[in-house]
């Protein structure tokens, strides 16, 4: 039993380590490495759609949900159906390597990812400054 009890205990922390990463990004940061984002997402006011939905309000999002992006790959259109939505854990995974989620998707295709995680963290800690209009 207390085995057991360290064991769940070491779990619990090593999630909410891994979760502090993306309250550690920095937005300035972010907001200079989202320009490998801009060629296909706005963001901001006025942020229009563009090959990608415009990002405004993206963290805490259902996935497939932008009334005038258009092209949302079959896999994406599921992830939405299916209710999963824009965490911080979700978005690290997805700019990490997006073909590895959804192989079929528009921006697996033309985007090969974000390696580095402490560039990760601060595009999404500027992604958190832009809430939805």
């Amino acid at each position: 039993m207390r085995k057991f009890g360290l064991l769940g205990l070491s779990a619990i922390l090593l999630v909410a380590m891994s979760g502090s990463a993306f309250a550690e990004g920095d937005a300035t940061k972010g907001k200079a490495a989202f320009l490998v984002c801009a060629a296909c997402h706005q963001i901001g006011p006025g942020a229009k759609t563009l090959i990608g939905p415009e990002l405004n309000g993206v963290v805490g999002r259902k996935a497939a949900t932008v009334a005038d992006y258009p092209m949302y790959s079959a896999g994406m259109k599921k992830l939405g159906a299916d209710g999963w939505v824009w965490t911080e854990e979700n978005i690290d995974k997805w700019i990490a390597n997006p073909k590895a989620m959804i192989p079929d998707s528009t921006m697996a295709l033309a985007f090969p990812g974000v390696a580095d995680a402490g560039q990760r963290a601060d595009i999404i800690a500027f992604l958190k400054t832009n809430p939805a209009p």
